[in-house]
């Protein structure tokens, strides 16, 4: 746990010293106070209004006790078991089978399950996925994955505009041929700490989520199934939101350099991991 904690600090350092670095390349001291300003701006945005744009943007229904009594007591038991205060209950109308949760901290969270995974999953395989859910909660890893994207947005957005940015207005000289590097190799390092953030979170959620329902196997299970289903089933998601999901909506095999790229760990590695959680190592 502790491993996985320094490594995501770690990288966020990456991310936002990079933005920094980006930042001042473009306007020396004044280019990297704005840099800043802008991402603090819209880390508040993200902050206050992802979990209703999501849950807008996959037309999720909010459910409770009367509409959906058994996954709405499953919930409410497994966040007892987290100590969490209980999130609001959503259904997607999505084939796929799939669930993330969302929202700026433990009070304000939510849980949205597709219509498919409901279907597709025994009680064991989804009460894992719900401890997993609520375990990205716990650990408030919405709130790093919020930032980590719009940091690297904010990253993309500003080498775009160094193209357009003279010589002179720069620290550093190299004119074209370095607002060319930056508009190429910036946002590419961005994203590949993004998505190595989102990686180490997704471990940790099926550490936390084994612990909360006290069935790693369940989980493990679970994953194995709602991946096959992920490249069986298409899905109406933006590659923009797909990290929030458990496994991937967006699936294909990735191999070589573009597994760098994954929003989600290899799941064979994290079923591994599970089964040996559940064999006590």
């Amino acid at each position: 746990m502790l491993a996985n904690g320094l490594r995501t600090a770690a990288l966020m350092a990456a991310l936002i010293t990079l933005f920094a670095l980006l930042g001042q390349a473009l306007g020396g001291e004044t280019g990297l106070l704005v840099a800043f300003g802008v991402a603090v701006l819209m880390n508040l945005g993200s902050y206050w209004f992802s979990d209703r744009i999501v849950l807008t943007m996959y037309r999720g229904r909010e459910v409770g006790p009367a509409e959906a009594p058994e996954l709405y007591a499953m919930v409410d038991r497994l966040r007892q078991r987290a100590g969490l205060p209980m999130p609001k209950v959503y259904l997607v109308p999505s084939a796929q089978p799939n669930a993330f949760a969302t929202g700026r901290n433990p009070e304000h969270a939510a849980v949205a399950f597709t219509e498919g995974i409901l279907r597709a999953l025994p009680a064991d395989e989804l009460e894992g996925v719900t401890a997993h859910e609520l375990a990205h909660i716990k650990h408030r890893d919405i709130l790093t994955s919020t930032i980590a994207a719009t940091v690297a947005s904010a990253i993309t957005i500003l080498a775009r505009f160094a193209i357009f940015v003279p010589a002179g207005g720069r620290d550093n000289n190299g004119g074209g041929l370095q607002a060319l590097l930056m508009l190429i190799l910036a946002p590419i390092a961005a994203m590949l700490i993004q998505m190595a953030i989102s990686r180490a979170r997704e471990y940790e959620a099926d550490r936390g989520g084994a612990e909360i329902s006290g069935n790693p196997n369940g989980l493990a299970n679970a994953l194995l199934r709602l991946e096959a289903a992920a490249e069986r089933v298409p899905a109406e998601a933006n590659p923009s939101t797909a990290h929030l999901f458990i496994v991937n909506p967006l699936a294909g095999r990735m191999a070589g350099i573009a597994s760098l790229f994954r929003t989600h760990p290899p799941t064979e590695e994290r079923v591994a991991r599970l089964r040996a959680l559940a064999a006590g190592r």
